[in-house]
């Protein structure tokens, strides 16, 4: 099969021809038609996340069907279209585990770090970890909601009933979480790098009713705040930005160091958290929200073998909404 391969970190993928996966227990294998391309690779790509398997096969944003299923394995079938999201396997027994907080395992897994993902034409899941997924949506537009949804809505939340939201970087995730702030009836303040006039207006025009640099100070004070950018220099400036009571919430998996800051923007009883990961219920309670919600991700599209490029436009902001790698030859960009 094809595979995009991750050999060493800060080094370009290199397009190979491999030995397709060997199913084993438990498993399902699975034809790719799609992989979001997510922040979360370019942490991998670059070694910020050192545990990595090498050479890697990148991607937890992975759309497709069941090519083959091991004896066994209940609820699939052959042909079925299903998601494999970043959480790939858990241990079922640790404390975490056995009180619904599967994303805390300590020994768990996740897709396209520790097993290999989707920037391939064929990938391996744990059939317990896989996720049906909605008919509204199109291969590639489905793909953002397995990572860029599911930690924005864990991370929505977390952020409790905050009529007024704060996002600090609009970009996967944001975009898919103000639709879904829309839907609940809240009102979303976009915060976006300074001078950044089309991700202020893509933010507007997702329905934001208002929409600045990451120093400005909103028009009101927030309720909570989410900060999706790996910037730990914008969390003061959350902090700063929420009333008293307000919750800020840091949803990436890795951010820079977070300065220093005086008490007083943490007083009052503020609360400034983090997300971590997702569990299967996430996962089944956001696909089932988002057709209903009537979300669309806004994406731009990559042939497979152009993963390098969407990584790099991604690292330097070129495009709104999300990148997608579509696993076919003759798919243009767009």
């Amino acid at each position: 099969m094809r595979a995009m391969l991750l050999e060493a970190p800060r080094r370009p993928l290199r397009e190979a021809d491999v030995p397709p996966p060997v199913l084993g227990d438990g498993q399902v294998l699975v034809r790719v038609r799609a992989c979001g391309v997510c922040r979360t690779d370019l942490h991998v790509a670059d070694g910020e996340l050192p545990e990595a398997k090498r050479p890697l096969v990148l991607g937890h944003e992975v759309v497709g069907h069941v090519a083959r299923v091991a004896p066994g394995v209940e609820g699939l079938r052959e042909g079925a279209r299903v998601g494999i999201p970043w959480l790939a396997w858990t241990c079922g027994s640790c404390r975490f585990c056995c009180r619904g907080r599967e994303n805390l395992c300590p020994s768990a897994r996740f897709t396209g770090y520790h097993v290999d993902g989707g920037y391939a034409e064929l990938a391996l899941a744990d059939a317990r970890y896989v996720l049906p997924l909605p008919d509204a949506l199109g291969d590639a537009e489905v793909a953002p909601l397995l990572c860029a949804g599911l930690i924005g809505y864990r991370a929505l939340r977390l952020a409790g009933d905050a009529e007024r939201l704060g996002l600090y970087g609009f970009g996967a995730a944001a975009h898919l979480v103000a639709q879904v702030a829309r839907y609940e009836g809240r009102r979303v303040f976009a915060f976006t790098r300074p001078g950044d006039a089309a991700a202020q207006r893509f933010a507007r025009d997702m329905g934001c009713v208002w929409a600045g640099d990451s120093s400005a100070a909103p028009p009101e004070p927030l309720d909570a705040a989410i900060v999706f950018a790996p910037a730990g220099d914008l969390v003061p400036l959350a902090l700063r930005a929420v009333g008293p009571g307000g919750v800020v919430v840091c949803a990436g998996i890795h951010m820079s160091p977070i300065p220093s800051f005086p008490y007083d923007l943490l007083w009052g009883e503020r609360v400034l958290r983090s997300v971590a990961n997702l569990t299967r219920r996430d996962g089944e309670e956001f696909l089932r929200l988002a057709p209903v919600a009537g979300i669309r991700p806004h994406v731009r599209r990559y042939p497979l073998a152009r993963a390098n490029e969407a990584l790099e436009d991604l690292r330097r902001g070129r495009f709104t909404g999300a990148a997608v790698l579509v696993v076919d030859p003759a798919v243009p960009q767009c």
